[in-house]
């Protein structure tokens, strides 16, 4: 089965159940502080499952694409990926249980043509912040599921969320496949981690919201999320244990066998594996707006590509190739072309952008080579500290230092390896520290202070497109507690005047105390209306919601926005632009604060 099939029969399947298509969100969230990416279907709805209603409705599905950074070190095994696409439905206080488990039934047996036989579910064992998941078991034993092919769990493998420390969460049940069926049977319980099952579905029955206090209080309604990755049940349902061996990326591993001269084979497929999931990664991050940089999502991006990089070193690519993987990434007809119009849109900008990486980083790691033969030459005995220190500062892998040496007749212990190793480790615990600390507001945080900085966006936006033009558009933001972060589409540096006419502007809106409105629209009429704006790009379902600042007939500002924000300016305090500075070709970047 090609992935546009499997995409296809999911989204007809619950088009046929009264849900209603929507387009994938950018993997840059907009409108959640919490994390640097969209890592899960649910992230941009967070704020629907606690009560707010859709535009669109209470059945939904789409094909979500997600990157997720905790898994960036295990990538290089058969199943790991940092972006992927993930297949989802959601009930926002619709139905729940006794639909969802019978469809999940039907859709695998009927559409995908799983024997049934050879099917296994897991649910919530139950503790003390909720019950055991009797019920949805029940449900799969009536379709026909033994209790032997059915495992309670607790809740570190069966049950979703919060993202952060605070938000909407709940158990979930999951689904297995016996990969082996002919094989001689094992049981379900003691086989579970052994490879042999494979996760091909789970259903999430979002109930609980744990808050500030880490207390699992009950949702106002039941809510359904479910998560079906495209990349894993492509290779299932092909036969394949290695997910690179699929259509999905082929195209891209025989790229890489081209440029390289080398099979995918033995020593090189943990190097192909890593450039191939890095670099189409980052073809999707840059073609959602986002550029290298030395902050946040920024960062990531750039260790994907250095890191393909590194990686390409290691099986002879010694001459710029990125900008080749991301055009077979763009070709990708199996995938990808024609379906993602943000890749058509920006294709210039991303080969151009992993060129220009891919520039950059090698002359750091020929500052690194030069470094090490200096260090070599002293006579410098070279510590797995040393080696470690070439890899952070000039992204020098610990493969070629050692290649080096031996090249100079020198060893690298395996003592200094361990070293090597340990400081390492300590690097990647302090980087997922960090990565956490993006979710201690929780998922979609709407918190007073967050909510007023949402609402100043959208002041800030209108003010820029007054005073600078209107061929200003949003490009991007982040919110903390502490600051907003605003990109936009202006070629030059803003002067002090514009600077402050731009500051002055917000403020005077502000002190006007004007209402802050909704309404829900069809997407034809909002592109019909030039008074309205949207983010530039980005694609929308059929019906949306339209925040208006100021009278309906005459506004400052009218925008295409989820929420949260405020019923008033008044409520916003004043003000103030802390910096302006470049953040990629014709694009600016305000920092802002209320106070």
């Amino acid at each position: 089965m090609t992935p546009r099939k499997l995409k296809d029969k999911f989204i007809e399947f619950f088009l046929s159940k009264n849900h209603q298509e929507i387009p994938s969100s950018s993997l840059v969230p907009e409108n959640d502080p919490t994390t640097l990416f969209v890592s899960a279907g649910i992230q941009p709805l967070a704020p629907y499952f606690l009560g707010k209603k859709h535009p669109v409705g209470s059945r939904l599905v789409n094909v979500q694409k997600c990157v997720r950074t905790c898994d960036i070190d295990l990538v290089g095994d058969a199943f790991h990926h940092t972006f992927f696409e993930m297949l989802g439905n959601w009930s926002l206080g619709d139905y729940f249980k006794k639909e969802m488990i019978p469809w999940s039934f039907e859709f695998l047996t009927k559409e995908l043509n799983i024997n049934a036989d050879h099917l296994y579910a897991t649910c919530f064992a139950g503790d003390k912040d909720a019950p055991k998941d009797n019920v949805s078991a029940n449900f799969w034993q009536k379709l026909g599921i033994p209790k032997k092919r059915i495992h309670f769990l607790p809740k570190k493998e069966n049950w979703w969320g919060p993202a952060g420390t605070t938000g909407p969460c709940g158990p979930d049940s999951e689904m297995f496949v016996d990969i082996s069926p002919n094989s001689p049977p094992i049981d379900f319980k003691k086989g579970c981690d052994s490879g042999r099952f494979r996760e091909i579905w789970n259903d999430v029955f979002i109930q609980y919201l744990k808050n500030e206090k880490g207390k699992f209080e009950k949702l106002v309604q039941n809510n359904i999320d479910t998560g079906m990755g495209v990349e894993r049940n492509i290779a299932i349902l092909n036969s394949f244990t290695d997910h690179y061996l699929t259509v999905i990326w082929q195209p891209i591993i025989k790229k890489i066998e081209e440029i390289s001269g080398e099979k995918y084979t033995t020593d090189n497929i943990r190097p192909m594996r890593i450039i191939a999931d890095h670099l189409r990664s980052a073809v999707f991050i840059i073609a959602d707006g986002m550029q290298p940089s030395n902050k946040e999502a920024g960062y990531v991006l750039r260790r994907l590509i250095r890191r393909a990089v590194r990686q390409a070193k290691l099986i002879g690519i010694e001459n710029n190739f990125t900008e080749k993987i991301g055009q077979t990434v763009l070709n990708n007809q199996n995938n990808y072309a024609g379906i993602y119009p943000e890749l058509n849109q920006n294709a210039d900008l991303i080969l151009a952008t992993l060129e220009n990486e891919e520039n950059k980083f090698r002359k750091t790691l020929n500052k690194g080579l030069r470094q090490i033969q200096k260090m070599i030459s002293s006579d410098k005995k070279i510590t797995g500290k040393d080696a470690f220190d070439l890899y952070q500062n000039y992204g020098f892998p610990c493969e070629m230092t050692k290649e080096e040496l031996e090249k100079h007749g020198l060893k690298f212990s395996s003592k200094e390896y361990k070293e090597f190793c340990s400081c390492n480790s300590d690097h990647q615990a302090k980087s997922r520290t960090l990565s956490v600390g993006k979710f201690k507001s929780g998922l979609a945080d709407n918190s007073e202070i967050i909510t007023k900085y949402h609402t100043t966006t959208h002041l800030l936006n209108s003010a820029l497109r007054q005073v600078l033009g209107d061929h200003v558009w949003q490009a991007g933001s982040n919110i903390t507690k502490e600051r907003l972060r605003f990109d936009f589409v202006h070629q030059d540096k803003l002067t002090d005047k514009e600077k402050q006419q731009t500051e002055d502007l917000v403020n005077e809106k502000i002190k006007k105390a004007l209402p802050v409105s909704c309404q829900t629209m069809n997407i034809t009429d909002v592109k019909n209306n030039s008074s309205i704006v949207a983010i530039f790009g980005a694609k929308y379902p059929d019906k949306v919601t339209v925040y208006t600042i100021g009278n309906l007939k005459k506004s400052f500002s009218k925008e295409v926005c989820t929420g949260p924000h405020v019923k008033n300016t008044s409520e916003l305090g004043s003000f103030c632009i802390l910096k302006e500075e470049s953040c990629g070709s014709g694009r600016r970047r305000i920092y802002a604060k209320l106070m």
